[in-house]
């Protein structure tokens, strides 16, 4: 969402961004000099406890969403041109669209949410589909009734206070006829997924020109290549021995270890040297300059790695990322680890994979075919759609929340 805020406002364009106000967000649009308007709470308070939220915590959780959204964007948006969502389900942001008269576009990272023949929904809090229903469409008529059970009441209250007439479809109502998917199209294809008329822009990249520090460069020119460890905000999901089990199967390769704090704190386990620690860090640099990037599976992190052509292996935790994880071992540029909790061995079955001159050649291979001027491309159709051939002086709001 930050590159596409850059990307409009070097086209002329006044670009507002929504988001959770946690700090790193508001720290990554302070670099393309976009302030944050706070939206709902911080993503750190759902997804980050000591325990996965529950179906109680989302059922608690999405009425009090919508209503953050009808209050923020109504605001936000006032004297916009165009309202962009993105997001899990952001209900309510559409509908503040429609109340204020403005061009509303839904925006996703993958195709793993969108309804489609080919693959059955992803878990969703709720009634649970029978076990034994296989048909795909039976399964996403399902889906949208969960959907509807967790946004439906608060939505449609708000909506009838506005005036606006009641939606019987939250989930394809949000979604629209015609989403953009932000993600390149090597990595994730779109082409027969599904039903809705996709547009695919290419991935949204913010370029990172901030340096590495020096300590992190000289322990990465004092030997060979090391391999990466970072699990992001995935802090309630990966195992609490990850740490231990990452440095153990590395170091077996006689690899050393740039291991990410992260939303988890991981930390090293001993005071050997050969185990660096980063936090906020240049991922685009840094992937650059290691023999592997063990992640869990975010749509970002696929995306930096495979743009910096580092080989993969991908432990997946949760939603989109077992998709990712089945990308990047079908394209041949890392290995897919079989389930969320690795141990020793596995991981270090799955490095061998990642680690072969191999998969070094067809990463970098796959790096050059990947273009980077998605966000460009966007924010080009977005103006042209707003103001054809007149970029200067347009207004874009963009949110994106957890739920």
């Amino acid at each position: 969402m930050a590159g596409l805020a850059l990307e409009l406002q070097e086209l002329g364009a006044e670009a507002r961004v929504c988001a959770p106000p946690d700090g790193e967000f508001a720290a990554l649009l302070a670099r393309v000099g976009v302030p944050l308007v706070p939206l709902g709470p911080t993503v750190r308070s759902v997804v980050a406890g000591t325990r996965p939220p529950t179906a109680n915590d989302a059922f608690r959780l999405a009425p009090e969403l919508v209503a953050a959204r009808f209050e923020t964007l109504t605001a936000a948006a006032d004297g916009c041109d165009v309202l962009l969502a993105t997001g899990l389900m952001p209900a309510g942001a559409r509908d503040v669209a429609e109340k204020l008269g403005i061009r509303y576009v839904f925006a996703c990272f993958h195709v793993f949410g969108l309804p489609s023949r080919h693959f059955p929904p992803g878990a969703r809090p709720g009634k649970p589909s029978p076990r034994d229903e296989t048909d795909n469409r039976v399964l996403w008529e399902q889906d949208a009734q969960r959907v509807n059970a967790l946004y439906g009441e608060a939505l449609n209250s708000h909506r009838a206070a506005l005036g606006l007439p009641l939606v019987d479809n939250v989930r394809d109502y949000v979604f629209t006829d015609q989403p953009w998917l932000a993600a390149d199209a090597t990595l994730c294809p779109s082409q027969g997924m599904t039903d809705l008329d996709i547009v695919q822009t290419g991935a949204w990249v913010l370029p990172d020109v901030r340096p590495l520090s020096q300590e992190l460069e000289a322990f990465l020119d004092a030997d060979a290549p090391p391999v990466y460890v970072g699990f992001g905000s995935m802090a309630a999901y990966i195992p609490k021995d990850i740490a231990r089990v990452a440095i153990a199967a590395i170091r077996a390769h006689g690899r050393r270890i740039v291991l990410a704090r992260g939303w988890a704190g991981l930390a090293p386990i001993d005071d050997a040297d050969d185990c660096f620690v980063v936090g906020e860090v240049n991922q685009q640099a840094l992937f650059r300059r290691v023999a592997a990037v063990v992640h869990h599976g975010g749509a970002g992190t696929t995306a930096t790695s495979a743009r910096a052509g580092a080989p993969q292996v991908v432990v997946p935790q949760i939603a989109d990322q077992p998709y990712w994880a089945a990308r990047v071992a079908a394209l041949g540029i890392g290995a897919a680890h079989d389930g969320p909790a690795p141990t020793v061995d596995s991981l270090f079955a799955a490095l061998a994979t990642a680690l072969t001159p191999e998969t070094r050649a067809r990463a970098r291979a796959v790096a050059g075919a990947i273009p980077t001027d998605g966000a460009r491309v966007a924010a080009k159709m977005l103006l042209d759609a707003s103001h054809p051939g007149q970029a200067a002086g347009a207004r874009v709001n963009h949110t994106e929340s957890p739920g």
